[in-house]
């Protein structure tokens, strides 16, 4: 198998308007991908599209709905309708409640995007890859998929979801040219609290109070070194954590 030509190349990156979406775009562009920047918020794209040039096409695309999905996949020019590098970025954690207090939207809304959204899209693209027997595709898990905490409930078994799907999917591509890779930060400084704590700039801010955490700039790297290995190398995931971070105690809970 020839090596990935990434002036060739066209990367598709979900949720690109902020944190690891936009710094992959940024990654891959600059190193002369073609690249289709997905995400619902247009007017980022657009600017990040005027920024980078004509090899970043800039997608509407909101990943809840398949039917949005397809439309979309139909509507790239000729020129990016191809992909042979599919980042799933696009996700969400909502709130911090105990289980019994969670919302029920909130919890429909992360499984709709981290799961149901990443799996459309990526079923959609696959059969594409898999026939031109070249392909990768990057998930974006998390280290609550692997290390539960209070609060974490639907959104860390979300992210179990993207690990297992991740390894599920290499089990039906093996040998077929296309690669397969879960990529699971630790604690990052992007808009990910500010919409955990639903836009509370004050709440955000003290999750990184004291801490040097991961950038989406080093997720970027991440993601841009697997999908740049040799194509004979598949990383099957990799996990990674700012130096400041590490695992909890078990907790145990005893009466008094």
């Amino acid at each position: 198998m020839p090596a990935l030509d990434l002036a060739s190349a066209t990367v598709l990156v979900t949720g690109a308007t902020a944190g690891f979406g936009l710094a992959t775009a940024e990654r891959f562009a600059r190193a002369g991908a073609r690249v289709v920047a997905a995400g619902r918020r247009q007017e980022r794209l657009r600017a990040l599209a005027m920024r980078l040039g004509p090899r970043v096409h800039p997608l509407g695309l909101d990943v809840r709905s398949r039917g949005a999905i397809e439309a979309a996949l139909a509507s790239l020019p000729r020129d990016f309708a191809a992909v042979d590098v599919l980042v799933n970025n696009a996700g969400l954690a909502l709130g911090l409640e105990a289980a019994p207090r969670c919302s029920l939207d909130e919890w429909d809304q992360m499984i709709d995007t981290n799961c149901r959204g990443l799996a459309t899209l990526t079923r959609l693209l696959l059969p594409g890859m898999v026939e031109r027997g070249r392909g990768h595709v990057v998930n974006l898990g998390s280290v609550a998929g692997s290390y539960p905490y209070p609060g974490g409930n639907v959104y860390g078994a979300t992210k179990a979801f993207v690990h297992q799907f991740s390894l599920g999917l290499r089990a039906d591509v093996v040998g077929s040219g296309v690669r397969v890779t879960s990529v699971e930060p630790g604690m990052a400084e992007t808009e990910f609290a500010l919409v955990r704590f639903q836009g509370d700039a004050e709440k955000a801010r003290a999750v990184y109070q004291g801490v040097t955490p991961l950038t989406g700039e080093d997720v970027a790297d991440a993601i841009f070194w697997a999908v740049t290995r040799p194509p004979h190398v598949n990383v099957n995931y990799l996990e990674l954590m700012p130096e400041q971070q590490a695992f909890g105690p078990f907790a145990v809970k005893r009466r008094g």
